[in-house]
Formats: structure tokens, sequence, C-alpha cells
């Protein structure tokens, strides 16, 4: 029912054959949504031009998934691309990832979720790092996520609160954690 582009990223393909794919999964019958998972809005906001907008309303309901990890990453052009994508009718929702010592505290995933809520993205999940290979030392421990989630609880609404996610390697899906309120 749902098709998520994503793995390397989709918007790096050239405009005739990111159309060309988001039109062949259209015509599967049983697809309804369509997602891009992309960091084009941080690294290269300019990716995303009035004239690709408009083709890509052609596939709607087709959501746009971002990928801000930090505060500092909102810059004057890639907030214009955010409100452009939504002021074209995507609906836009964040993934950040945690990582240590960048933005493993609650103080700066609050920023971050402010910062996106306020152009009318909605944080969604607050990723824990995949095990992969080299990237040991960004891993921030679960426990210490679980504590940032708790210390966000009560300070943001729900709105701007990340869903804070465990995605299963070898493709077992994403599981939530949920920090424990009775201790």
């Amino acid at each position: 029912k749902e098709v998520i582009l994503s793995g390397g990223d989709p918007m790096t393909l050239g405009d005739p054959r990111l159309i060309q794919v988001l039109t062949d999964i259209r015509n599967i019958d049983h697809v309804e949504i369509l997602r891009i998972a992309t960091r084009m809005p941080v690294v290269c906001p300019m990716r995303f031009t009035p004239e690709l907008l408009n083709k890509l309303r052609l596939f709607h309901p087709l959501f746009i998934m971002t990928h801000f990890n930090h505060p500092q990453e909102i810059s004057f052009e890639s907030a214009q691309t955010l409100e452009l994508l939504v002021d074209h009718g995507f609906p836009v929702f964040n993934q950040m990832v945690l990582l240590k010592g960048i933005n493993n505290n609650a103080v700066v995933v609050q920023e971050l979720s402010r910062k996106l809520l306020a152009l009318r993205v909605k944080p969604y999940y607050m990723f824990q790092c995949d095990p992969s290979e080299g990237t040991d030392h960004f891993r921030t421990s679960i426990p210490e996520s679980l504590q940032i989630q708790k210390e966000l609880w009560g300070k943001m609404s729900g709105l701007a609160m990340p869903n804070l996610s465990l995605d299963i390697p070898g493709g077992g899906g994403k599981i939530g954690l949920v920090p424990d309120f009775c201790t």
C-alpha cells in the first residue's frame, strides 16, 4: 500500500528519471501512498525547484521525509525549501538520527523540533544510529536515548515530539522505545 523511495538519496536522480520511477510506481494498482526519503533539503535545498514540485504534485499523496539532525542545519535556503514543499501540498516529516556528541541531548532535540514545527514540518522519528561499519563512535546508547526522550516529555507538545525508534537490522522493521515513567 505504501512505497518509500530511499536507500541512497532518490532526489539525486535527474528529473526525468525521478518522474519515470514515480510514474511506474503510481501505475501499480495497490500502491496508495508514496514517500520520498531525502536529505536534499539540508545539503542541496535548491534541488526542489517550483517546476519540479509542480511535476511531483501529480503523484499526490506524496510525502517528503527529510533528515535534519541538528538545528544548525536549518539554513535560510533550507527553510525556504521546506516552506515551498508544504505550500505545494506535500506533507513533510523529519527523521533525525541521534548522533553522539552532535545532537544527543534534550536541548538540541527540542530546538530542532521547535524550528521544524514552526516551518510546518512534523518531527516524526528520533532514530538510534544504525550499527554500520565505522559509525560506532556516533552511537548513543539506548538508555541515554530514553533519557533524552524522558526529558522532552512535558516540555514539548505531542505535535513537536519525535518518536524514539530503533530500526532492527536485517529488515526487521522499526520498534518504538518509550521511557519508563514509573521509576
